[in-house]
């Protein structure tokens, strides 16, 4: 096995990992902190389309690289998106399978992103939402940017969401620097802003105080990820 398929091992490893031992219930929508995070989410992500004169979306093909159960697609079709013109590709099958019950006229593919299955200038949007920060190798966090760009049409973009941070608590993740970001899209006009209160501090405090999760918010330096743009120059 080449060291890429060992890492992409690792990776499968792990999701399976997480799918056998997190509750089900745990990243749900009624839990007032997972909708918070959604939220925060869904408006710095749609700032930055909006800049860029990039949404709606109606009109576009997008992949979604990392696409698990089709939940960022689902996103996109209330941005305005045809599910048509919808792609997506995960290593997990199971999780691709109920993406199509979700999105069964989207092209959803069981795949490696390093390898994407689409020819050149494909899409307009590129996304990828946590993906890089379950990476540990460099070498295919390199491979996934190279294929990222090469399936953008000309004057597409790609949107980014990752944390910025690593987690103390879980060694199977790292968190994405700017400076990473911008070594792995050399070539590209990158537009990054701090998003998304620290999970552990949105638990604590939105159950009881959203506003107050609001508040805290506002404090860049309490927020874990990065939403951004990126186009090629």
């Amino acid at each position: 096995m080449s060291f890429l398929g060992s890492e992409l091992a690792r990776i499968a490893a792990e999701y399976e990992r997480r799918y056998r031992e997190v509750a089900d219930d745990f990243y749900a929508w009624n839990k007032p902190a997972n909708l918070l995070l959604h939220e925060q989410t869904v408006r710095g992500c749609i700032r930055l389309l909006d800049r860029a004169l990039l949404f709606p979306l109606r009109g576009r093909r997008i992949a979604d690289i990392g696409c698990g159960d089709g939940t960022w697609l689902l996103e996109f079709v209330q941005w305005g998106a045809d599910p048509a013109a919808l792609s997506g590709v995960d290593l997990s099958a199971r999780r691709v399978e109920r993406a199509r019950l979700c999105l069964p006229q989207a092209d959803l593919r069981t795949s490696s992103a390093s390898e994407l299955p689409w020819p050149d200038q494909s899409f307009d949007l590129v996304t990828q939402f946590t993906v890089f920060t379950s990476i540990l190798d460099p070498a295919l966090k390199r491979a996934i940017a190279r294929e990222m760009l090469r399936v953008l049409r000309p004057g597409g973009a790609i949107l980014w969401f990752d944390f910025r941070i690593s987690n103390p608590r879980n060694s199977q993740v790292k968190g994405v620097p700017a400076a990473e970001i911008r070594s792995l899209f050399a070539e590209c006009r990158i537009d990054l802003v701090p998003v998304l209160l620290a999970p552990p501090l949105a638990r604590l405090v939105a159950g009881w105080s959203l506003p107050l999760a609001e508040v805290l918010n506002a404090v860049p330096l309490l927020r874990t990820h990065y939403a951004g743009l990126i186009r090629r120059k």
